[in-house]
């Protein structure tokens, strides 16, 4: 697949004051979307907008030109294009927003959309640092906007079926739950390109936006961006956030209690990354359950013997999970023998034999179950499930609460990490209760003029 990038965008000097609420739709009107960000996720999460009838391109904004005139020829009508997202919101005809840009522009993006009356699609994760996410969630109570975040798996029919099925005790008591991102990229991963003049250092300023101000480097544009930490929480909150919503999802369970990691860059892959090459995080969870992410980047070799993307150990069977599919395989529980005390065994021992009892047998906990899913990545559910809240009114699969701690996971993941230290997490504050030095990195000061409201 190519990797190209997301793209972004860019701040005007100043948003105006708030438009008030966009105009209410009917269940047949057709919802006006303008795009920020047209870019490789961006250009794919336009595209599944464009599958449904009741949508409509209305605008788009990015700072590359060839990306907008791209995204406009495939739409039905002739979007307005903008080179400055705040003139975007002021689009009356903009009922609702999708940003796709990188990160870093995530919450100022949202916030504003939100206050300028817009419903909001944001791709995953949600924010770069859990008190964005925290700000992102309460501007839209306030508002009383719609909000999607692009945990896509959130509206696949095949997950929903499978956290049913956890939670409902279907694999018994889940102890651990792992999750995988496994590649090769050695040696030369994203090569060292050194730094050099920006293309247009107007477009450099705009992309670097509310991040710190470093010179240009084309590693940390397009897609490469992901290994930077002024733009991205690497893996971890790429697919990590994806891997974790969906086991919290199934486990039934909100925010972990502590969480700790271990990694760095074990390779020497030859590249300019800040982000690991092998990194595990473990979270515990009330159940209990431990989950972890394990992510190694130079070694492909599958992470299981189902090569899934995350399998959830139950005392009764395993759930082993690929893509949209998943399958269960039982667990074989000894049955003890007729006869047999467990505190005291059987008295003789020519009643054992190779430690284990004579008689005791080895029975399925229960049936094989699986369910086979699309197979590719569908983002096109997800996009229908916000336009039909659009309408309704109505909370989406995965709205910015439902993000931000799925969001928040990771990022504290990424903290215990950086800080090499086991963290005990306040989920209701939001603040480790155990390391001052951890919730300093909780959030970073913008480059002025960018401000957090």
């Amino acid at each position: 697949m190519q990797e190209l990038t997301r793209r972004d965008f860019t701040r005007s000097a100043g948003l105006a004051t708030a438009l008030g609420y966009s105009r209410i739709l009917g269940a047949n009107d057709r919802v006006g979307v303008g795009y920020i960000g047209l870019g490789n996720r961006g250009d794919q999460v336009h595209d599944a907008f464009l599958e449904h009838g009741d949508c409509q391109t209305v605008a788009v904004c990015d700072l590359r030109e060839d990306y907008m005139d791209f995204a406009v020829k495939k739409s039905r009508a002739t979007p307005k294009k903008y080179k400055e997202y705040a003139k975007l919101l002021e689009d009356k005809d903009v009922d609702a927003v999708v940003i796709a840009t990188p990160d870093h522009w995530h919450a100022l993006m949202f916030i504003e959309a939100c206050k300028a009356g817009k419903d909001v699609y944001v791709e995953k994760p949600l924010s770069l640092t859990v008190v964005e996410g925290r700000k992102m969630v309460e501007t839209a109570e306030r508002t009383k906007r719609v909000t999607q975040v692009g945990t896509n798996r959130r509206s696949w029919k095949s997950y929903r079926e499978a956290a049913e099925f956890v939670r409902s005790g279907g694999i018994g008591h889940v102890s651990v739950a792992r999750c995988f991102h496994i590649r090769n990229e050695w040696p030369n991963g994203l090569g060292a390109a050194p730094d050099s003049p920006p293309p247009s250092e107007w477009e450099w300023d705009h992309w670097l936006g509310p991040a710190p101000k470093v010179p240009y480097n084309p590693n940390r544009s397009y897609y490469n961006f992901r290994w930077f930490y002024d733009y991205s929480g690497g893996q971890l909150t790429n697919f990590g956030v994806h891997y974790v919503d969906v086991i919290r999802w199934c486990l039934g369970q909100d925010s972990p209690r502590s969480v700790t990691a271990i990694g760095g860059k074990y390779a020497g892959i030859q590249d300019n990354r800040e982000i690991p090459d092998t990194l595990e995080v473990l979270w515990e969870f009330d159940g209990p359950t431990l989950v972890v992410f394990e992510q190694y980047n130079a070694n492909a070799a599958p992470g299981t013997n189902r090569d899934a993307e995350m399998e959830l150990r139950g005392t009764k069977g395993t759930m082993y999970i690929k893509y949209a599919s998943w399958e269960v395989v039982p667990e074989k529980n000894a049955q003890a023998p007729e006869g047999y005390d467990r505190g005291k065994g059987y008295g003789n021992p020519l009643d054992r034999a190779g430690g284990r009892e004579v008689g005791a047998s080895l029975r399925p906990a229960m049936e094989p179950k699986s369910r086979q899913g699309p197979s590719e990545y569908d983002t096109t559910s997800h996009a229908r499930n916000f336009l039909d809240c659009i309408k309704s009114r109505g909370k989406c699969n995965a709205d910015v609460l439902t993000g931000h701690i799925s969001t928040s996971a990771a990022l504290i993941g990424n903290i215990a990490h950086k800080t090499r230290s086991h963290l005990e997490w306040d989920a209701r504050a939001e603040r480790f209760t155990n390391n001052d030095r951890a919730n300093e990195l909780l959030h970073y000061e913008y480059r002025a003029p960018y401000k957090l409201s």
